[in-house]
């Protein structure tokens, strides 16, 4: 009743007290999403006594709602030794991470009623730095650079952000998560590396080529072992790496390169980080009429014999 008295009258009572507090207050409401309240709205006596009602949406481009995320994500961490810590978070990173609410929004498996909030690319953004931190500690590498596989470990940063349909309840919220990674890398890469050959690259580990890769590998480690995979360096160039840049950042845009086939199913990856060319699938060609004998001929479900 209080609330009502300062809405309609604009001022405070205080019982039993000749006391009346003129006020001068704007007041804002939200709602909560509907599973939170097991309503989703202001209450009626409430609503009426808002002056107006502003609704609000999902930023409505990439654009946007990464500048969003740069605004609230704290990815300018303080270097825990005495030399400045420098993080530098590719262009591709970031639109991985928005990429990955947007199609979380859209999937079926995920609970429109909850909704996606902007949270997620945000907590999403600060896990993938906070994991690059940590290598680049190990490492004693700098500056810090997030790559595509860091997202990976972000995963808690996602199941923990959305709420599930009794589809994603069965198929697991890490599974779930998986996959829009999966989906959003692709998105992204197949964007950026629209004109580029990868020909080269799938040929090389189709021909038996490996590479044991983990988020943990050093910057050097990583260059050295992409090294021999004929066009890489090419598609490489095209998706934004410079001559000049340092060693993190050329790594990073490599894994970009390697994540983004696995994305697109051009090449395979085990989770323990094994990257690996996909086989070919193999065709059976079909059986002819004349590949059996006389007594048989080949019918849906089995073989059919016709007796003398």
């Amino acid at each position: 009743m209080g609330l009502f008295n300062i809405l309609q009258e604009g001022d405070v009572q205080i019982k039993g007290y000749p006391v009346r507090l003129r006020l001068d207050l704007l007041l804002c409401f939200s709602a909560n999403p509907e599973d939170y309240t097991a309503r989703g709205k202001i209450i009626t006596p409430l609503k009426d006594r808002i002056g107006s009602e502003i609704r609000t949406h999902y930023p409505r481009s990439r654009q946007d709602a990464m500048a969003i995320t740069e605004q609230e994500a704290w990815v300018t961490r303080p270097s825990p030794t005495d030399t400045p810590a420098s993080v530098v978070v590719p262009a591709f990173i970031r639109e991985i991470v928005e990429e990955i609410a947007i199609h979380a929004r859209v999937d079926q498996k995920v609970d429109k009623r909850s909704g996606v909030s902007q949270r997620l690319p945000i907590t999403t953004l600060e896990s993938v730095v906070s994991n690059a931190e940590r290598r680049a500690l190990v490492q004693g590498e700098s500056p810090i650079v997030p790559r595509v596989s860091d997202i990976n470990a972000a995963l808690p940063a996602l199941t923990g952000k959305i709420e599930l349909e009794y589809e994603g309840e069965l198929k697991g919220a890490e599974s779930v998560a998986t996959e829009l990674i999966r989906q959003a890398v692709a998105t992204v890469f197949d964007g950026y590396a629209v004109q580029a050959d990868t020909r080269p690259v799938i040929t090389w580990f189709e021909r038996g080529g490996t590479l044991d890769l983990t988020d943990t590998s050093s910057a050097n480690e990583l260059l050295v072992a992409v090294d021999p995979i004929d066009g890489l360096d090419r598609v490489a160039a095209i998706v934004g790496s410079r001559p000049h840049d340092s060693e993190p950042e050329r790594a990073a845009v490599a894994d970009f390169v390697l994540e983004g086939l696995c994305a697109l199913k051009k090449i395979s990856r085990t989770d323990e980080g094994k990257l690996f060319g996909t086989p070919p699938a193999q065709h059976r060609k079909p059986q002819t009429a004349e590949e059996f004998p006389d007594d048989e001929t080949p019918v849906r479900g089995g073989k059919k014999k016709y007796y003398n």
